[in-house]
């Protein structure tokens, strides 16, 4: 052994002795390099050992040629590093240098691991020997063993030495870790959560290397983000448009992300159905990926630290006054490692995007797929407001989770790395800093409590603020025709100012996150500083100015810190929130195949359709025990073929019987049987937006026969001729241009195009009229093309009833009694039929029914007529979008809406809290250079007591600028969100009628989320940035004159660059908020057609409609991403030349020769550390002010609604108080438009109702019925004429107080969520007694009373009642108001012929003095009247009293009566 050592080391063969450690042993420098030559032989008889036991066997996994190349390429770089450290031995020795035996070992020996690793790496079985399992564990072993060697050589003076060293540790680690991931791979190769790794990985069968021409140019591409190019051209030229926009990868499909995390969600919901984890399901689809990313993040957080240790080697440099070449190899590598970081960085943010967007699709397509396969009564536990926020919000939030979790670890690593950097330069003084920082954790920790539980409180009040916006822009026509608009908006706002107070806790809360952050970085200088001068030690320039790059570097993780705590926090809420929702029973959507026999005596054996054996059911979800049955122990069986008439009061279960079968009810006991496919046309029809042949189409594809016979049938080609566009006229949103009897027929015509089994119609008929409903019994319910379908129609239509082959009577959720027409009982069961209606059906009739039905009809249209043109007219706008930069014009009213004067202080205060930071580096410098020179005349305690007034005015400043951000961002976001509110209930019904409820719904959801919570954050932000920027400016103009030279050319480069990116920065955020727009308007769609849509069976086709949607929003922040990354990297590069221009100008400042002194040590010390991070700060301030333009599109898209011209409010003449007192009504010359392209929908109409009279208004479907009552109710403007009540023009009287004078029922019965006191006395003026009256004589007060009395809650839409009921519910509001004037729409359409008749008495007797304007189809209910009008096409072709009309046979409404009694 001593010869070994004496070998090793012939001048002191001995370690350490009494007088200490060996020369040739010092800093135990040779034992180290003995180690690593030990470990590097090791490492190649490792190598040498599994090649010759892979030898002989083949290779079965072939990589990519990008990976396959990465092994000789990092072998020859070794080598490279191997041979310079040989050559740079030999030039020693030839220098005379005296050289140790360890060190040609050591550089020996690593030459012969790299030249083994390039000779087997082209071998076949490269991978099984360098990817070995216990060659991958060694390596990393070894990286260990490298790191006493790099401890030692940090300390070295020999900068290039330190380079060489630094360079091959990274290559050491880069090959450690390239190993290791193949490995991993290798080994989960087969797994589908593994997506697009970093190092993509292929199995092949054939032999030899896969070829891929221009990998290089590729990856070139790849790195400087190339590939936007052309949209940035084009985008600074003119505007883009959809099609400008960048392809999607094959994996960042909606398709691709919605299967994957879907296939993950069914697995952990059956490994555990009770809880399953959405978080462990993202995990499991992203997890190996985003591992990957955090790899690269690792190294992109420790290469942050090398800029500070090569800036303090360069101040020591400039403190020794050397004047050799290492000076200039420092500032070189400086910004070389620059360089490398803005690549590493840009890296790492575009593949985390990627993951981001692909997570953002999958959860957006899941939220919508669930909607589609969960049942009415599962969904009943979430209002539609909170499954809105679900897509809007929660997705966002779960998706900035990807930022979240590596910041969590990222940060600390950070802190730790540079207090340990710290600890390097001042010692044991650091600890005074890190001790504010252990104070600040319990607060910070308690602070998070507080905004986490506002944040949950928040959420709740936002679910329930977006649900009553929703509701108010659904209804918003029935709130205008009540004069309700500015009561709902009360109570919005309402829930606004509740959701308002829990933001302002959170903001505030925030806002002392930020003092206590942003503050932390000074207060640690002034105690680090202060105690390491108290402890006796003198400061000079590497200490303090490496300190203080340090602390810069400190900064972004301690003020991220508490947004990543909030962000982890809100992400939490939102899984807790999806989980639940995600965890709802689906609908089983499986038909029986088989069917069983139906015998009775009475019908032949035929086999059954559907079968209900003691079913009972609810509307509740399975999640809640307590229930009240809908229907109870129910039996049915409906042979194949049949026409069932299933008959009933309202609130019987006709209509949740059609659901049981539908399955969208809970079942509690028994069970359902359904053959075949079916089809559904529910009470209230759900159109979509989209073209007439879109809806009737339904996913199907097109067949002209069919097509043209269901139109004929359904009696729609004379409605679609008269359309501009014919069948391919645009339909708006929930068929607003359609007529109520539109709606039903197209409804109609969708189930009978799709040719199904079973057709289940839920009161089709009572929205037409009796010649209408005439011709759909004949050519559709029992024409070819469903006669031989099972039909189960719910009826008041006494045709139909007596037309079917059994009729079904409900009753109090019960079937009461089931039988055919032609027995003789069933009269008994259907005695609430209207006896005049029920005796004209003599058996002569019913005997010669099917001859006249076969007989020819007379019909007003021919088929010929009808448009089938191929290019559609829109009815609804498409959505505007500016163009051009965001106008100052937006800044300035934000700033308005704020406050001008918090505008004021918060830039103030930013600025001098810059300027005392700066202030309080300049005083560092000063008493670093005083003090190093020995010319200081003050004490330390003097200099102390100047930097803790800096550090005081900076927290002070820091205060006053987070608080008043606080406040500002919260007045603004009341005053957007109120302001809006107003406009909208102020804008005309047309307005309503052109912009779909999704896309106002965006502005108060997205949008104003934005406003509320992201721009207050980015814009403190950016005015961070930008004083900070001005301070670095200002400062390094000041101690380093030569940057003055660079500042002019640079700022013309940065301003040009910037320019050219934001011109396509603003064009992309706008169409990403143009493409969002179509997502959430669809998903609000679905919502309230979604048991239509499972009925037909067609959730894959709206779920792939979606899924378009989602793409192009997946297309335009793909684009936005890229852009960015595109334009970040290029300001870093930019930026590493700015400090590579500043650090070797301060190199040749050292030059004696220089006619002028470029700064004292401290001054250029203060330069260097000042010109570090501008690299981050450049691209920080770029991305703020461009996220900031972003942002500010949000509220440009909502003061867009600010200049809506409103409805004519005011009037000219004032209204008595008792107006209208007699209830006249004449029409003179009355011509009505809904848009100027369209036919008019009246068109010179003149009439007179007498006061006190009872009129009814009669004609076909889309006659211009109900157009009479929105002139009367001034919801559209007249083209010409006037309309007067009591004498009085309406157009001159303000419209609220007109709407308010006038009671009506609408078409659609509206109820809303709450008590049903408040339904029917919104402003609690009528006592309960009269409430209970008129809830008697609607025939009402019983269920009422059984329900729970008047305080009963109300669900959304009003799905506790029935339609009929909510008709009637609507009526007992309109009888409840004293008008002289009542209006009634139809409103006995979806009751019994009984309940109708009853009412009718009712409004007879009660109404005796008011004027009473009806519409109606059945002819019962205007036999009665005074009057009626009969309108045709918008014309009034016939008016007089009903009697002697019914008795002229030539007149049009005798044709009406034939046609009701047939």
């Amino acid at each position: 052994m001593s010869d070994l050592t004496t070998f090793i080391c012939p001048d002191s063969p001995y370690v350490w002795n009494r007088n200490g450690v060996s020369e040739c042993f010092d800093n135990l420098y040779p034992s180290v390099i003995l180690l690593g030559f030990g470990a590097n032989i090791l490492t190649v008889v490792m190598i040498l050992v599994f090649w010759i036991i892979n030898r002989r066997g083949r290779q079965l996994r072939r990589v990519h040629l990008s990976t396959y190349n990465v092994f000789p390429v990092l072998a020859a770089l070794g080598l490279c590093f191997a041979l310079f450290d040989v050559v740079m031995l030999l030039w020693a020795s030839m220098s005379a240098r005296t050289i140790l035996y360890h060190e040609w070992l050591y550089a020996c020996s690593e030459f012969l691991v790299w030249m083994s690793v390039m000779v087997v790496s082209r071998c076949d079985t490269r991978m099984d020997v360098l990817c070995n399992g216990l060659l991958c564990g060694w390596w990393i072993i070894k990286l260990l063993l490298l790191m006493p060697r790099l401890q030692i050589v940090f300390t070295s003076p020999q900068v290039i030495r330190l380079i060489r060293e630094i360079f091959g540790a990274i290559l050491d680690i880069s090959f450690a870790t390239f190993i290791n991931i193949i490995r991993v791979r290798i080994v989960s190769y087969g797994n589908s959560s593994v997506v697009n790794p970093l190092l993509p990985y292929h199995r092949q069968t054939k032999e030899g290397p896969l070829m891929d021409v221009g990998i290089v140019c590729k990856a070139w591409h790849l790195i400087t983000f190339k590939i936007i190019d052309p949209v940035i051209r084009h985008g600074s030229n003119k505007q883009l448009d959809f099609e400008d926009l960048l392809q999607l990868p094959i994996d960042m499909d909606p398709s691709s992300c919605h299967s994957l995390l879907l296939r993950m969600w069914d697995a952990q919901h059956r490994n555990n159905h009770r809880h399953p984890s959405l978080f462990k399901a993202i995990c499991s689809a992203y997890g190996w990926p985003y591992f990957c990313i955090g790899v690269l993040k690792v190294f992109n957080d420790c290469l942050g630290f090398a800029g500070p240790l090569l800036l303090n080697m360069l101040i020591r440099f400039l403190q020794q006054g050397a004047r050799n070449v290492d000076g200039y190899v420092l500032a070189i590598s400086l910004g070389f490692v620059s360089i490398l970081k803005s690549f590493l960085d840009t890296q790492y943010s575009f593949r985390l995007a990627q993951l981001r967007l692909k997570l953002r699709s999958g959860i957006m397509t899941i939220i919508y797929r669930k909607c589609l396969h969960v049942s009415l009564a599962e969904r009943s536990k979430f209002s539609e407001g909170e499954i809105q926020t679900f897509m809007s919000v929660d997705a966002d939030r779960i998706v900035n989770l990807c930022n979240s979790v590596h910041d969590m670890w990222s940060l600390p690593l950070q802190i730790g790395i540079a207090l340990y950097l710290l600890y390097i330069q001042v010692k044991f003084a650091f600890v005074s800093g890190i001790a504010i920082t252990i104070l600040l954790i319990p607060v910070n920790k308690w602070i998070a409590n507080l905004i986490a539980h506002a944040t949950k409180n928040m959420m709740e009040q936002k679910d329930e603020r977006i649900r009553k916006t929703a509701e108010l822009l659904t209804y918003i026509r029935t709130l205008k025709m009540y004069g309700w608009e500015l009561l709902f908006a009360s109570w919005l706002m309402k829930t606004r100012s509740s959701e308002v107070q829990h933001l302002s806790t959170r903001k505030y809360l925030d806002a002392w996150c930020v003092f206590f952050w942003a503050t932390t970085p000074t207060l640690f200088s002034l105690f680090t500083f202060g105690l390491y001068s108290l402890m006796g030690h003198q400061l000079d320039a590497a200490t303090v100015f490496t300190c203080l790059a340090l602390f810069n570097n400190l900064i972004s993780p301690l003020n991220s810190f508490p947004w990543v705590i909030n962000g982890l926090i809100d992400a939490a809420i939102s899984l807790r929130r999806l989980n639940k929702y995600l965890s709802c029973k689906e609908s089983d959507t499986r038909l029986n195949k088989s069917s069983p026999t139906f015998c009775d005596e009475k019908v032949d054996s035929k086999e059954l359709a559907v079968a209900v054996d003691e079913a009972s059911c609810t509307w509740s979800s399975f999640d809640e025990n307590e229930f009240d049955l809908v229907l109870e122990n129910v039996n049915l069986r409906v042979p194949k073929g049949f026409m069932v008439a299933i008959i009933g009061e309202v609130g019987s279960g006709k209509s949740s019987l059609l659901n049981l079968i539908l399955g969208e009810t809970r079942l509690i006991n028994g069970s359902i049987y359904l053959v075949g496919s079916k089809a559904y046309v529910p009470q209230i029809p759900w159109i979509m937006s989209g073209t007439i042949r879109d809806n009737i189409l339904l996913g199907k594809d097109y067949d002209q026969n069919r097509y043209l016979e269901v139109l004929e049938a359904c009696t729609l080609d004379l409605d679609i001729s008269l359309m501009n566009g014919g069948d391919m006229a645009r339909i708006g949103e929930k068929g607003l241009n359609l007529s109520g009897g539109q709606r039903a027929r197209l409804a109609l015509a969708r189930a009978l195009y799709h040719g199904s089994d079973t057709y289940m119609l839920d009161d089709v008929l009572s929205a037409v009229d009796a010649h209408v409903a005439r011709s759909i019994i004949q050519h559709a319910i029992l024409g070819p093309l469903m006669s031989k379908e099972t039909r189960i129609l719910c009826t008041h239509n006494i045709q139909a009833i007596h037309l079917a082959d059994m009729i079904v009577v409900m009753d109090n959720g019960h079937v009461k009694w089931v039988g055919s027409p032609t027995d003789s009982s069933v009269t008994s069961y259907i005695s609430f039929l209207s006896q005049n209606e029920f005796d004209t059906f003599t058996e002569v009739q019913r005997n010669e029914k099917f001859s006249n039905l076969n007989g020819k009809m007379e019909k007003p249209r021919e088929l010929d007529s009808i448009s089938t043109i191929n290019e559609a007219q829109d009815i609804i706008e498409v959505e505007a979008r500016k163009e051009g930069r965001v106008e100052s014009e937006v800044y300035k009213n934000y700033a308005a809406l704020s406050g001008w004067f918090i505008a004021v202080i918060s830039c103030l205060s930013a600025i001098f809290m810059q300027a005392s930071r700066n202030g309080n580096d300049l005083w560092l410098s000063f008493w670093v250079d005083t003090t190093g020179s020995n010319q200081s005349k003050f004490s330390t305690t003097f200099y102390l007591v100047i930097l803790c007034i800096f550090c005081l005015a900076n927290s002070f400043l820091t205060l006053v600028r987070a608080f008043s951000f606080a406040f500002g961002g919260l007045r603004a976001a009341i005053k957007v969100h109120d302001q809006l509110l107003h406009k909208l209930i102020d804008s005309p019904v047309s307005f309503f009628d052109r912009t779909p409820s999704g896309r106002i719904l965006n502005r108060f959801s997205s949008d104003l989320y934005t406003i509320d919570d992201s721009l207050p954050f980015i814009l403190n932000i950016l005015l961070a940035n930008f004083v900070g920027l001005l301070g670095i400016a200002v400062v390094l103009s000041f101690v380093q004159v030569t940057f003055l030279l660079l500042l002019i050319p640079f700022w013309f480069i940065y301003k040009k660059l910037q320019f050219y990116y934001r011109s396509t920065s603003r064009e992309l955020r706008r169409l990403d908020s143009v493409s969002r727009s179509p997502i959430y308007a669809s998903f609000t769609e679905i919502l309230e057609g979604s048991s239509t849509i499972r009925a037909f069976n067609c959730e894959e086709f709206f779920l792939i409609r979606f899924m378009q949607h989602v793409q192009m929003y997946q297309r335009t922040s793909y684009t936005e991403v890229i852009a960015s990354l595109w334009l970040s990297l290029r300001l870093q590069l930019l930026a590493a030349f700015v400090v590579s221009f500043v650090a070797v100008m301060a190199i040749a400042g050292t030059d004696e020769h220089l006619p002028i002194s470029l700064g004292t040590p401290g001054l250029v010390g203060l330069a260097l550390s000042y010109a570090s991070p501008i690299v981050s700060l450049l691209g920080s301030f770029l991305t703020s002010f461009t996220e900031t333009e972003k942002e500010m599109v949000s509220v440009e898209r909502v003061l867009q609604y600010m200049d809506i011209s409103p409805e004519k409010l005011t009037g000219e003449s004032l209204i008595d108080a008792n107006w209208p007192s007699k209830g006249k009504i004449q029409f003179q010359n009355v011509t009505l438009r809904y848009m100027p392209s369209l036919p008019p929908a009246l068109l010179d109409v003149s009439l007179i109702i007498p006061e006190g009279s009872h009129v009814g208004i009669v004609g076909r479907t889309g006659a211009g019925k109900s157009s009479i009552l929105n002139v009367l109710f001034r919801l559209n403007s007249v083209c010409s004429g006037c309309v007067l009540v009591d004498g009085l023009d309406i157009a001159m009287l303000p419209v609220r107080d007109l709407r308010s004078r006038i009671a009506i029922v609408p078409q659609s019965p509206f109820l809303f969520e709450g008590s049903l006191r408040d339904n029917l006395d919104p402003y609690g003026m009528i006592s309960d007694r009269k409430i209970w009256d008129t809830l008697e004589k609607c025939c009402l007060k019983e269920e009422i009373e059984a329900a729970g009395g008047l305080d009963i809650h109300v669900k959304e839409a009003g799905t506790t009642f029935s339609v009929g009921q909510r008709q009637l519910l609507c009526l007992a509001r309109a009888l409840l108001k004293s008008s002289k004037v009542l209006c009634l729409d139809e409103c006995t359409a979806n009751v019994d012929t009984q309940t109708a008749s009853k009412l009718q008495k009712a409004i007879s007797s009660e109404c005796e003095s008011r004027t009473i304007v009806t519409i109606a189809h059945r002819i019962s209910t205007v036999l009665v009247m005074d009057n009626i009008f009969i309108l045709d096409q918008g014309i009034l072709i016939e008016e007089g009293n009903p009697q002697a009309l019914m008795h002229d046979e030539a007149s049009r409404f005798s044709s009406f009566v034939r046609a009701s009694t047939m």
